[in-house]
């Protein structure tokens, strides 16, 4: 008895320790409600029929060639995060050609099968809610192809003798197929990659991707409907859509920091050089700020450096709501950052930093569950320098004096205290509200 009681208590303690429990609340009624949505479209759906055997059989097939391209995927590995995929390739068929049950399921045992064979995912409930996101796409991509068409559910429209109208309709049925996905995980995204969340589903790469995938997906549709061993064809041009998304996301992959999703050191000083080269030519204002985290290491010894590295995403986030979309944030070393603020003269950029600092200083990190009473609260010491108003190569228009000048602020705040905001322009060490207002013709 005491050992069943050990052992439900293990399980007990087991499911508190899952991944989900790291989401707020909000979300975690969010995914259960989409899951739900799906499970239960997936039984009505079933009234509608299953179809004949050989809807059965050319289900098979595309299981088969979806299958194919998740090996692929296993030879290159998994990118985390937003990553793109081509499986809709296969899956844009199943909607439009077979019965709506096989829409809502094939997303299931899709990520039954990545899972498997790729990674065993430690946050299993973003595969969950993947597959009930794709599956009411992919339902409501069905019910818009057959509410063109006006055909009914589970029967097959060839293309023969109104080849214009199927392809419009399929089309349609695809765009429709994007809005809902989008529409159903944007909740998600805003909340796991704030700031991030138009770039990675507005930004160009993305909609090249999507267009792509959109257009490959409509040919295999309609090569199918009208010959299916014309799917032999399809598959190395899958398999070569597929290698040329991995390498773009591998290619983002390596810019960025993997802890933090800012840019990378090498990343950051890389393109900085090429925007301070850009201010000095056009003669426009430029400031940088290098950010250290104070006392940083006592975080990492009071609640681990799971904890810690929690903390570091939260002020990669505080930084992305001040800042514009066209500066550079990086991370530079372990519990520092830089920021390159172009267009930005060193009194602006002193009011940027003091508003960051302040609000890094009041607010507690947000960084999941601790024990009650508990918070990470820590505050910041930044020192920013500005070009010189000369605009030559003699007086701080290189990355290097620049990063130069920042480090001496950097320092000159930490030794006066901490916590604080120091500036460096044309020689001028500057730490008070009042000096900064000097610097307004620089």
């Amino acid at each position: 008895m005491r050992l069943g009681r050990r052992s439900v208590r293990e399980r007990i303690e087991a499911a508190r320790a899952w991944p989900i429990w790291e989401n707020p609340p909000w979300l975690r009624a969010y995914i259960a409600l989409v899951v739900t949505v799906n499970l239960l479209a997936i039984a009505l759906a079933v009234r509608v029929g299953l179809g004949s055997g050989r809807s059965l059989a050319l289900l098979g097939i595309l299981i088969a060639c979806e299958a194919a391209t998740v090996e692929f995927t296993k030879r290159a590995g998994e990118i985390t995060g937003n990553a793109k995929d081509v499986y809709g390739v296969w899956e844009i068929p199943v909607a439009i050609l077979l019965p709506p049950v096989y829409a809502l399921m094939v997303p299931i045992l899709r990520q039954v099968l990545v899972q498997w064979r790729i990674q065993r995912s430690a946050r299993l409930h973003r595969r969950i809610f993947t597959a009930g996101v794709l599956g009411l796409a992919y339902g409501a991509a069905s019910l818009v192809f057959h509410a063109i068409m006006g055909s009914p559910f589970g029967v097959a429209v060839a293309p023969t003798g109104h080849m214009p109208a199927w392809i419009l309709a399929v089309t349609v049925a695809c765009l429709a197929k994007w809005s809902v996905d989008t529409g159903l995980v944007l909740p998600a995204l805003k909340s796991s990659y704030p700031g991030k969340v138009r770039e990675m589903l507005l930004g160009g790469e993305a909609v090249q991707n999507d267009v792509a995938e959109l257009c490959v997906a409509v040919l295999v549709t309609f090569a199918v409907a009208v010959s299916l061993p014309a799917i032999v064809f399809a598959v190395p041009l899958v398999v070569l859509l597929q290698r040329s998304f991995r390498h773009a996301q591998l290619v983002t992959a390596s810019r960025m920091d993997s802890k933090t999703g800012l840019l990378n050191a090498a990343t950051w000083e890389r393109e900085s050089a090429a925007e301070v080269a850009r201010a000095v030519r056009t003669r426009t204002p430029l400031a940088l700020a290098l950010v250290d985290i104070d006392h940083f290491k006592d975080v990492n010894d009071t609640f681990g450096h799971l904890t810690g590295d929690r903390a570091l995403k939260a002020i990669a986030r505080t930084f992305r709501i001040f800042l514009r979309e066209y500066d550079l944030i990086g991370r530079f070393g372990g519990e520092e950052f830089a920021l390159l603020l172009p267009h930005t003269s060193a009194l602006d950029a002193y009011g940027i930093a003091e508003r960051i600092r302040k609000h890094i200083a009041v607010t507690p990190l947000d960084v999941g569950d601790l024990p009650d009473g508990e918070h990470v609260r820590v505050t910041v010491s930044m020192g920013v320098a500005a070009l010189g108003a000369p605009w030559d190569t003699r007086t701080g228009s290189q990355i290097t004096d620049l990063l130069a000048a920042a480090d001496r602020a950097l320092y000159q705040a930490k030794r006066a205290g901490r916590d604080q905001v120091c500036v460096v322009s044309d020689n001028t060490v500057v730490n008070s509200q009042e000096q900064a207002g000097r610097l307004g013709s620089v």
